[in-house]
């Protein structure tokens, strides 16, 4: 996957920077996080929701990515439903061993 699957042609120009600054995190696996939950969300976010996401995305890349993989605890204030959903569209990052790879150093 190399970015947004969604076109921006029916979106305002506030949710269209949103869905732009969504994928140019700096962080891949952020650009996953929050572009997949913006491509999936961001024409039904109202106005508090898109200001939630907004204040979200100003954190540190490496912060969020902890945070919506649980390896520490999310803020108080980043608890909420939209953190919750778009904790959701965390991909598995663990990467696949082969069966292969399983079997090595075995005799």
């Amino acid at each position: 996957m190399t970015g947004t699957t969604r076109s921006s042609a029916d979106l305002d120009p506030r949710r269209r920077r949103i869905l732009v600054r969504a994928w140019r995190r700096g962080i891949r696996e952020m650009d996953l996080v929050i572009g997949g939950f913006a491509d999936a969300e961001i024409g039904s976010l109202d106005e508090s929701e898109l200001d939630e996401l907004e204040r979200l995305m100003a954190e540190d890349d490496a912060d969020l990515f902890r945070w919506v993989t649980g390896e520490v605890e999310t803020p108080e204030r980043f608890r909420t439903p939209l953190f919750d959903r778009m904790r959701a569209y965390v991909p598995d990052f663990e990467p696949v061993r082969s069966h292969t790879e399983g079997q090595a150093g075995k005799s």
